[in-house]
């Protein structure tokens, strides 16, 4: 039965607040903690006790032979429910096939370990309140559902255990359903669509998939609080109904909203809506979510957000730590995010599956479009494998369809022969989830059944690529560019002056150790292709491959291609990316926009003295010790000519130790400058820790990258020092993850800090021979 309220109910706009009993109609509390655990390998009284998220094995910086196998977990709890109650445990992901065990009573089996599941606990839980719940993890090869492929062929890891958040959800019998455990298309939780928008009014509606457990028929009403990020409430109401027994209901309420706050990819404004079941005049239920108001169009002459024009610039991301592999905190993803947009990108495809609920709640908050995508990469498997794919598609939607930073839905297999029954079943499946307009499905082949086609740069052939491609009004998405069309055909455009070039040196895959010769030219091979890119009449945008480098299972080393390395530390591509958003755009005051100026240079007697600078200033003024060498505009060419702000060329005659100092000018007026000195002799350690914006956790485990710095007296990194670096950990609730000692690459030393809490103070100190060490404290 559904429910379908047009036009009659009751509009308030009203600033107040409401009553704190009635938050407590509906619980959700982290369910983390206290868990133990075992691999099935180990001794059955080797229980260890352990933190979800979790991952199975801490493995090596490059991963080989990761662990493949059976996990246990196992957690006692207690839960005080009335009779009038549920209760349900969420896992937002286990890698990659889960069975659950409640009391020893098998409750559910789950396969695939990119998309969340829901497990009721109410019928097993023992009357003395005393429970246990067992998860046996399986993450071993299976082709029967995605991604398929075996790890040891695969360009991705995945790794095993119950590695991201699980929540304990109490709610009354009467209420609001979970979205991936639907048991009707298009329903589930609540569903947020805006079908008009404007700068006057957006209206639109809100779905709500409700069910009743009792024995009776409740009568009831529903009630939806709209805040805005200023504090602004407006208030809708239902009209009364009535849900039958062990029956659900689907309702839709029309709302408006007068003058709204638009979310863009630079003023990423969000509103959080609560759902409220009210009966007997009390609330029964409640659910809350952020959700954004947006208009996403895909039209003849180009991509439209909020009717303006946009060329889209973005980044593929593997959502991988270094040794914890997946099982990372919901702020390490926030910064992630962070370091994506303080880049200059304003997109982010997920490569190649699904990220965490909190990568894309991060996204919202800071204003980066996504493409999510379904879990596949060069396997298309059976009958049941496709079924499975299929449930995925709808899972993901239902899980992430009130997102407004997705704006393109890749429901189909990266690099996949799929067949084309298979296509059209997909996205068949993602329309029923998301029937309304402007949620635009995606695929690397270009077939009639999607909106949007997103092949990679290397799928078709230097010199023209895709710049050529018309083929009626369908759009293009460059979905991967930069590297395999060099790494495996070396096609660039300009290769004639790197005829000298070994054809490792061509290659965009350079570790940060790799030297600058090879960084700028990884950087040039990013920038020859995106300008490229730019040329082709039907492209929208781009994601270049990749934002940060990555384990592969296929490949005993790191896939470096990365504009930052594993570590999130930046290479100089990063800076050419940073260049391109305009100075003209301030953002939020944690991120880093406005004019940039920085140096592709390292300045030692073996560096180029054709140096590279990365601005997107007008005119750039380098001076080598403060004498000017020249005042130069962008270094316009054939393969910079489409960019928005080309790098600029300077040649210094010769080699002088000292300082380049770079100075943006825009209108004539100095507004930045970079400077970079050459290093001396080693003399200390540098000790600090990325935050990016996102304090630690103080009562649940976090994890942060710490730098150990090799510098001279001065505080200039030494680019080639390779010291090896000693950390040891005096104070604090917290735990050193990886390789310790480690050898420093170029220059910068790098250990994961898990902290289990941050309670007391964290004093950690790094020590090398010959070097003056340095301790830091980290505090609340």
């Amino acid at each position: 039965m559904k429910l379908i309220f047009k036009s009659i109910f009751f509009l308030f706009l009203l600033n107040f607040s409401f009553g704190r009993a009635q938050a407590q109609s509906r619980t959700k509390v982290n369910f983390g903690a206290d868990w133990e655990f075992k691999r099935e390998e180990t001794p059955a009284q080797d229980w260890e006790k352990v933190t979800i998220p979790h991952t199975a094995r801490l493995e090596k910086l490059v991963v080989i032979k990761q662990f493949q196998g059976i996990s246990w977990y196992q957690k006692k709890f207690r839960t005080n429910i009335s009779k009038d109650q549920k209760a349900f445990i969420y896992f937002e992901g286990v890698m990659q096939e889960a069975d659950v065990w409640i009391n020893d009573k098998k409750v559910t089996n789950h396969k695939g370990g990119y998309l969340p599941f829901t497990v009721d606990v109410t019928p097993y839980l023992n009357a003395n309140n005393e429970n246990i719940i067992k998860v046996k993890v399986n993450n071993e090869d299976n082709p029967d559902f995605l991604p398929g492929k075996p790890l040891k062929d695969l360009d991705f890891n995945y790794y095993g255990g119950i590695y991201r958040n699980v929540y304990l959800i109490t709610t009354s019998k009467l209420y609001i359903t979970d979205a991936v455990n639907a048991n009707k298309v298009a329903s589930g939780g609540i569903y947020v669509n805006f079908k008009t928008i404007n700068k006057n009014e957006a209206s639109g509606t809100i779905q709500v998939h409700l069910k009743n457990e009792f024995e009776a028929e409740q009568n009831a009403s529903l009630k939806f609080i709209l805040t805005d990020n200023k504090g602004k409430k407006t208030a809708y109401k239902s009209n009364n109904f009535s849900v039958k027994p062990d029956s659900d209901l689907v309702l839709t309420q029309n709302i408006s909203v007068a003058n709204p706050k638009l979310w863009s990819i630079y003023s990423p404004n969000l509103y959080q809506l609560e759902v409220q079941i009210l009966s007997n005049n009390k609330v029964v239920d409640s659910y809350s979510e952020k959700i954004g108001i947006r208009k996403s169009e895909l039209k003849a002459d180009g991509y439209y957000l909020n009717d303006e024009k946009i060329y889209i610039t973005g980044t593929n991301e593997h959502q991988e730590y270094p040794y914890l592999g997946y099982a990372i905190s919901d702020e390490a993803q926030y910064r992630d995010a962070v370091k994506i947009k303080n880049a200059g990108f304003d997109f982010v495809r997920m490569s190649h599956y699904p990220h965490a609920e909190a990568f894309l709640n991060a996204c919202d908050e800071l204003g980066i479009l996504v493409m999510n995508s379904l879990t596949g990469w060069q396997f298309f498997g059976g009958e049941t494998f496709q079924k499975s794919a299929y449930q995925d598609i709808r899972d993901m939607a239902r899980r992430d369809r009130n997102h407004p930073s997705i704006v393109f839905w890749e429901a189909s297999l990266n690099e996949t022969d799929m067949s084309a029954a298979f296509m059209a079943t997909a996205t068949k499946t993602l329309k029923e989830e998301l029937p309304f307009d402007h949620n635009y499905s995606a695929s690397w082949i270009d077939n009639e059944n999607y909106d949007l086609f997103i092949p990679a740069r290397q799928h078709a052939k230097a010199p023209d690529y895709w710049t050529k491609y018309n083929k009626g009004n369908r759009k293009i998405f460059i979905a991967e560019y930069g590297d395999w069309e060099y790494y495996a055909q070396n096609a660039g455009f300009n290769q004639t002056e790197f005829a000298n070039l070994k054809e490792e040196e061509r290659t965009s895959r350079q570790l940060r150790s790799a030297g600058e010769k090879r960084l700028l030219q990884q950087a040039y091979n990013f920038q020859e292709a995106s300008n490229s890119n730019r040329k082709g009449n039907q492209t929208i945008g781009e994601a270049n491959w990749v934002m940060f480098d990555y384990n592969r299972g296929y490949s005993p080393d790191l896939e470096s291609s990365g504009i930052s390395d594993i570590f999130r530390i930046p290479k100089f591509a990063y800076y050419f990316y940073q260049s391109q958003r305009d100075a003209s755009v301030i953002l939020d005051k944690k991120l880093v926009s406005g004019p940039t100026v920085n140096i592709a240079n390292f300045w030692t007697p073996e560096s180029p003295l054709n140096i590279t600078v990365y601005s997107n200033c007008d005119e750039v003024a380098l001076y080598l010790n403060d004498i000017l060498v020249a005042k130069e505009k962008p270094a316009l060419h054939t393969n910079s000519d489409k960019l928005e702000h080309a790098p600029f060329i300077f040649k210094v005659p010769v080699f002088k130790a000292g300082t380049l100092r770079a100075e943006g000018f825009i209108n004539g007026k100095k507004v930045v400058s970079n400077s970079v000195k050459t290093p001396e002799t080693a003399s200390k350690i540098e000790l600090n820790y990325d935050l990016s914006s996102k304090q630690i956790n103080s009562e649940f485990p976090d994890m942060v990258f710490v730098y150990a710095k090799i510098t001279d007296a001065k505080g200039t990194v030494i680019p080639t020092a390779t010291n090896e670096v000693t950390f040891v950990l005096s104070e604090g609730n917290a735990e050193i993850i990886g390789q310790n000692p480690v050898k420093a690459e170029a220059g910068i030393a790098t250990i994961v800090l898990k902290t289990k809490d941050l309670k007391k103070k964290i004093i950690l100190k790094a020590t090398s021979e010959k070097l003056k060490d340095n301790t830091i404290t980290i505090t609340k």
